[in-house]
């Protein structure tokens, strides 16, 4: 297997991580990001959307991260991220679909305007944008928060594929400045991500 990457984003990130903690043997390719790699032609082969993570195996591409850490753990034989159990699966899956629909798409906001710009475009934040992605991060923090009071995971009494996902946004909290001071559940269940050998070993580490 080989996946196409970027260690700075969250999306690769969180793949790596199930790679890791299933300890699968897979090529890593870096798609580098800040010099358009991702619109190359080679590259638009495999993802037409121009967007990281790929997975190729054998003649199988795959593309969208979450898709990705599904089909990884069909690898092995049994693995408490993905549990046999339809009704777990399904409620991993509704927080994987959670975080790419509105979680997620909230701290891009805030990643595009605080980390993007700065590190890659030497531009400063739109303030307006700042001010959207601030609402719709509230928005559904406060979800996350409600439903991790009494938790230490999102589904389950292990770390599952819900967790990675969602979680794998919370690495960039500090540089992107998100609003995090009324939140205390949150900050919380993601130190128990990090506690993760997996998810420790990911880290992209030009910004540990």
């Amino acid at each position: 297997m080989k996946l196409y990457h970027f260690p700075m984003s969250p999306n690769s990130r969180r793949v790596v991580a199930v790679l890791h903690h299933l300890q699968l043997e897979c090529e890593l390719e870096t798609v580098d990001l800040s010099k358009g790699a991702q619109l190359q032609p080679e590259f638009l082969q495999l993802n037409p959307n121009h967007m990281i993570p790929a997975l190729v195996d054998g003649d199988f591409v795959l593309w969208e991260s979450n898709a990705i850490m599904q089909y990884l753990c069909t690898k092995v034989a049994h693995t408490e991220l993905w549990p046999a159990d339809s009704r777990v699966r399904a409620d991993i899956s509704r927080w994987q679909f959670w975080q790419t629909a509105h979680f997620g798409s909230a701290c891009s906001v805030l990643i595009f305007e605080k980390v993007i710009k700065k590190f890659f475009m030497s531009a400063e934040a739109d303030l307006q944008e700042v001010a959207k992605g601030e609402e719709r991060f509230h928005r559904f923090a406060q979800v996350l928060e409600q439903h991790l009071k009494g938790r230490n995971w999102l589904v389950g009494e292990h770390a599952t594929l819900a967790d990675f996902s969602a979680g794998s946004f919370l690495d960039l909290a500090k540089l992107a400045e998100y609003p995090l001071a009324p939140y205390s559940e949150i900050p919380r269940w993601y130190n128990n991500l990090e506690q993760l050998p997996a998810w420790l070993s990911s880290a992209p580490s030009a910004f540990q």
